[in-house]
């Protein structure tokens, strides 16, 4: 594996992955390019996500919904690219990129885990841009997700692009949007089979797992995200091989 992903595999294990860029509420704004910039400037990795915009073009941003970084109403997947690449984030003068102007910024200086914020049962048509723009990439890239669906979309079609499968405990109101026995079943990672992924991104709130120490121990590397003081890593880092923070120097 590591023969196949090169640069990229040797960089999932070091350095740390900055959340969203180097971000702060007192600096850059989180997903903007000079969060990235910040990144690269400091020596770490990127996490990164992106959603698909009316016209079809990958943009980077996290929230489905424009308002808590932008101030505008509606969603994200209501605009087009240029109406998105023109809106301020948190009152600053970064705007949202589009995931080929991100990879143009950082070019080999990092490894980038690109988080592809698929809805379940619309898997195709954000992958397919995806890919087509890491084409034109030859920095070291990861795509990474909760959909497992997503992965194997990726797996089926495009098995050599570096895959990390996120997943978290599934309790509470963000899942929602699951079935009760898809919950249960993500919560006990079985959804790693219909993934394929080469690694696995966890949610602090489900580590240390014994699961997730067999996947480890199978050769499944494991990252923690979010991962919020160097206190939290320290009890952690037995269980994982690298971490994605915010709100500190990692």
């Amino acid at each position: 594996m590591k023969s196949q992903f090169g640069e990229a595999w040797e960089r999932l294990f070091a350095p740390p992955i900055a959340h969203r860029g180097l971000w702060s509420p007192e600096g850059y704004p989180e997903n903007s390019l000079g969060a990235f910039q910040a990144a690269c400037s400091a020596g770490y990795g990127i996490e990164l996500d992106v959603q698909l915009s009316a016209d079809g073009e990958a943009v980077v941003f996290h929230d489905a919904t424009l308002r808590r970084m932008t101030g505008v109403e509606g969603r994200v997947s209501d605009h087009t690219a240029a109406d998105l690449c023109s809106m301020k984030l948190a009152g600053t003068d970064e705007t949202i990129p589009l995931l080929a102007d991100a990879l143009t910024l950082v070019g080999h200086r990092a490894l980038v885990q690109i988080e592809i914020k698929t809805p379940f049962g619309e898997v195709g048509p954000l992958e397919r841009r995806v890919h087509d723009i890491l084409i034109d990439h030859n920095g070291p890239t990861a795509v990474i997700g909760f959909n497992p669906y997503s992965h194997a979309w990726f797996a089926d079609h495009h098995p050599k692009v570096l895959r990390g499968l996120n997943s978290y405990s599934y309790v509470g109101g963000d899942a929602r949007h699951l079935a009760p026995e898809l919950r249960k079943n993500f919560s006990q990672l079985k959804h790693v089979a219909i993934a394929k992924p080469h690694f696995l991104a966890l949610g602090t709130d489900m580590l240390p797992s014994q699961r997730a120490d067999v996947l480890r121990q199978d050769g499944l590397p494991v990252i923690a995200w979010t991962v919020g003081s160097p206190e939290q890593w320290e009890a952690l880092k037995p269980h994982c091989d690298n971490l994605i923070f915010e709100g500190f120097a990692a």
